[in-house]
Formats: C-alpha cells, sequence, structure tokens
C-alpha cells in the first residue's frame, strides 16, 4: 500500500493537467527506508510524446545522486498517460528499475477515469496497490514537499503508470 500526503497527490495531478497533452513525468523523494513520499521532484519528459516518458539522462543522474547526498531513495516514480488508462505500458514495465518504488499513473484524459493508480513493477510483474492518501503522516511536522525545478515545466521526460485511491534514466 501507498501511502501519500494529498499534497503530493495534488501536485502530481496539477503537473499532469499542465503538461497535457504530452505526458509528465517525475519522483517523489522520501528518506532511504522510510517509503514516506516526501519531497516532489518534477522531471522533464525527453521524449516529449503523448504516449510514452523518458528521464533527461543527465538530469536523472543529478537527481539520483542528490538523493543519496541526502540520504534519500525513490519512494515513488510518476507519469501520466494522456490517451490510455491508467496502467502500466509494455515499456513501463521494461524500464521499471526500481523494484522497491511505487509506480503512480495519472490519467489526463476524462474518458479514463480521474483517480491516479499505483503499481508495484519487480522483474516485469506487475501488483496494483491501494493508495491511502493522508493530509500528514503520523508523528511528522509539515516539511516543504515540491521541489521548484525550472526543467520541469511542459516538458517532463520520463512517463510510467500507476495507483488506486482510498479517500529515475529510465525509457518508454
Amino acid at each position: 500500500m501507498l501511502t501519500i500526503l494529498s499534497e503530493l497527490v495534488d501536485a502530481m495531478i496539477q503537473q499532469a493537467q499542465t503538461d497535457h497533452p504530452m505526458e509528465t513525468c517525475g519522483v517523489i523523494a522520501g528518506r532511504e527506508g522510510a517509503e514516506r513520499p516526501m519531497r516532489l521532484i518534477p522531471m522533464r519528459n525527453v521524449a516529449a510524446s503523448e504516449d510514452m516518458f523518458m528521464f533527461d539522462a543527465r538530469e536523472q543522474l543529478q537527481v539520483w545522486r542528490e538523493m543519496e547526498a541526502n540520504g534519500e531513495e525513490p519512494v515513488v516514480i510518476y507519469h501520466s498517460h494522456t490517451h490510455s488508462r491508467a496502467y502500466p505500458s509494455k515499456d513501463d514495465i521494461l524500464c521499471a528499475a526500481e523494484p522497491h518504488a511505487h509506480y503512480v499513473i495519472i490519467p489526463t484524459d476524462p474518458a479514463y477515469g480521474g483517480g491516479i493508480r499505483s503499481f508495484r513493477i519487480v522483474n516485469g510483474a506487475v501488483v496494483e496497490e491501494t493508495i491511502r492518501v493522508v493530509e500528514q503522516y503520523a508523528g511528522e511536522k509539515s516539511l516543504p514537499l515540491a521541489e521548484n525545478r525550472s526543467s520541469h515545466v511542459n516538458h517532463h521526460p520520463y512517463s510510467h503508470r500507476s495507483a488506486s485511491t482510498d479517500q529515475r534514466s529510465e525509457a518508454h
């Protein structure tokens, strides 16, 4: 199960809507081993495509190094689907290289529903998981959740799909 702050869900959805009709993408970092997504990092989709995403290799390397230096890891890898349901594509599955990450997919076409979905993808196996959206994590103060990265606006590079709600460089 993915437990995630409502602020982070809102930020992913807003980014996906802003970038539509192109797929959007990014990562949400959290403290290593904590399983709590905390810091949203929008990324550039170098594929600039309506049906796939790809992280910019240099940007991804920089982000992963930054997470490592901060004692963080990618807890969520997200992207939008603009003309299909929120389920991992063959390319999404092939490129899923973070076995501990939650892969979140945001549908932006109303014909495919409005809810995000989350998946675990390990060795080609896809398992959908429940998403629990919370206002605050138990025992934690509010922290800045989003990183302002000028490189993300209207050209996100990585596209991955997943998640259902409860109210990295990779190429596809």
